[in-house]
């Protein structure tokens, strides 16, 4: 029996600003930025990935808090989720520190960054449904100092991608003030995987209601006639009272948007749901009437 260690990395470059990274990779395309490595180390493990060399983020301070910015709050890309879940930052952000407490076994949530969780784009990351409902924004580094923005949307959907040379530096996330609802499942006890997860914040200054539904597609659905729908039936003024049929409604309306059924036969019926894909509806229905239950008490 013979063994097989994985080629190491040919170099390895560890910057400790932001423009010396982007440096770093415009004189290396072939080079991979690196922060907390969950999803890098495992895919070099599984033989997906030989990196020809490595940007290191992880001495770059200024990625790794946030600040105030004109009713916002910018968060460095280098933030980790066991940051993200401490009190102080859950009185700021509920939602994003919710998901962030859920992302995973403490190992992973010591190492695993906010930056990375977007720029790895797994269906099944937890701050992705979060900073779709709360119509988040990129902050772009690019080569010579360029500064660029970008709808977190936008870039989970593919419609416009990071270019050469450039990284996530800051996302930008206004501050609602208002309930904020992070709920997920798994197909296991514990912190793991998420089968189904829904963000939910309520936006009472518009009195709008912003959802999103992660786990079932590529990438965060937003249901937004139901989003709608739902807004037009809460007593914003009697502190956001809405009769409980309307919760239920709410739920069915979010699976149903975001699971929909199957196309008509030539006959003219509705083949039923195989009964994984009705199970997976029910329990985004599910989710979706404790979120918005959890968010209005």
């Amino acid at each position: 029996m013979t063994t097989h260690a994985p080629q190491a990395a040919q170099a390895v470059t560890l910057p400790t600003t932001l423009d010396e990274a982007v440096a770093a990779l415009t004189a290396m395309p072939a080079a991979v930025p690196v922060a907390g490595g969950t999803d890098l180390m495992a895919a070099v493990n599984s033989g997906q990935l030989r990196p020809a060399a490595l940007v290191g983020l992880g001495r770059i301070s200024e990625i790794r808090g946030w600040q105030y910015q004109d009713g916002h709050a910018l968060l460095g890309a280098g933030l980790t989720h066991a940051r993200m879940g401490r009190p102080d930052f859950a009185a700021l952000i509920p939602a994003l520190a919710a998901a962030a407490r859920a992302a995973g076994p403490p190992q992973i949530r010591n190492a695993g960054t906010l930056g990375g969780n977007i720029a790895s784009a797994a269906p099944t990351g937890d701050a992705l449904p979060v900073l779709a409902a709360l119509e988040a924004t990129l902050i772009i580094a690019g080569p010579d100092g360029a500064r660029r923005e970008m709808p977190v949307s936008h870039l989970l959907a593919g419609m416009e991608m990071l270019r050469a040379g450039e990284l996530i530096g800051y996302v930008r996330v206004p501050l609602l003030h208002a309930p904020q609802v992070f709920l997920k499942a798994t197909g296991r006890t514990g912190p793991g995987r998420a089968t189904a997860s829904v963000a939910l914040v309520l936006d009472p200054a518009r009195r709008g209601v912003r959802c999103a539904v992660g786990a079932i597609a590529p990438m965060p659905l937003r249901p937004l006639e139901a989003e709608q729908w739902v807004a037009s039936l809460i007593d914003w003024d009697n502190g956001r009272a809405v009769v409980p049929e309307a919760l239920h409604g709410f739920g069915e309306y979010v699976a149903a948007a975001c699971i929909p059924d199957a196309d008509p036969a030539e006959d003219g019926s509705v083949p039923p749901l195989p009964p994984a894909v009705l199970h997976l509806r029910r329990t985004v229905a599910a989710l979706a009437r404790r979120a918005l239950g959890r968010a209005l008490s």
